[in-house]
């Protein structure tokens, strides 16, 4: 695998651990909210090659507990299942970042991925604003997470215009019975679309009034705000 970069030191990236991070070119949708566009649509080299990112996280050991790989999006990389099992080899608890779109490249990194995130970014019917022709794929990977025995949160990056109360009904329906789903904060800076730098964020109150809404239909429900 080859990557566009590498943090070595996160505190937010994966609950309760010091992880480094690893950033995957290339993604399938265009999300006009997205902070990582440059390498999300047009990702440039000198790309990071895989066995030098291996030696940097060895060395680093001592001071991490954990490796998160995100993107992009990196579960369409064929390759993504095979590097997941020389981080586990290595020692590395592993967090893993995906879009959903790719189900069956999840299922086959699952038995070496301790926690994974899946974004459920707007309603299904939404979606096609952010370049997808069909939810299916989406479906298929909560199901798969919903009834295997990995640990797992949805999240949802709550932007106005694309999250409105109306569409946290819809995405309560589609992820009914997860374990947990986290609502986070629009962060209006460096978007793809430069349109979205001039929304306002929702007020904490009105992401509160999701979060009680979703709590019917979730397990735990968490804020980032």
């Amino acid at each position: 695998m080859k990557f566009s970069g590498l943090q070595k030191i996160s505190l937010i990236d994966y609950p309760n651990k010091i992880a480094s991070v690893l950033y995957t070119p290339g993604c399938n949708l265009r999300c006009p909210f997205c902070h990582n566009w440059r390498i999300a649509v047009d990702p440039k080299p000198p790309f990071l090659q895989e066995a030098v990112a291996l030696e940097i996280l060895e060395s680093r050991k001592k001071y991490v507990d954990a490796v998160v790989v995100t993107g992009g999006e990196p579960c369409m990389h064929n390759e993504l299942p095979r590097f997941l099992a020389k981080l586990k080899e290595r020692g590395f608890q592993v967090k893993l970042d995906t879009n959903g779109f790719y189900p069956e490249v999840l299922e086959e990194c699952l038995p070496n991925v301790d926690y994974v995130a899946v974004d459920v970014k707007t309603s299904p019917e939404k979606y096609k604003l952010l370049g997808a022709k069909s939810t299916t794929e989406l479906l298929r990977t909560v199901e798969l997470l919903k009834t295997g025995k990995v640990v797992y949160e949805f999240r949802t990056t709550v932007v106005p215009e694309l999250v409105t109360a109306e569409d946290v009904t819809r995405i309560c329906e589609l992820v009914k019975g997860a374990k947990t789903h986290a609502l986070q904060q629009f962060v209006p800076r460096d978007t793809l679309d430069k349109r979205f730098e001039g929304l306002k964020p929702y007020a904490p109150e009105v992401i509160n009034e999701f979060a009680g809404a979703m709590k019917n239909y979730a397990e735990n429900v968490l804020l980032r705000i």
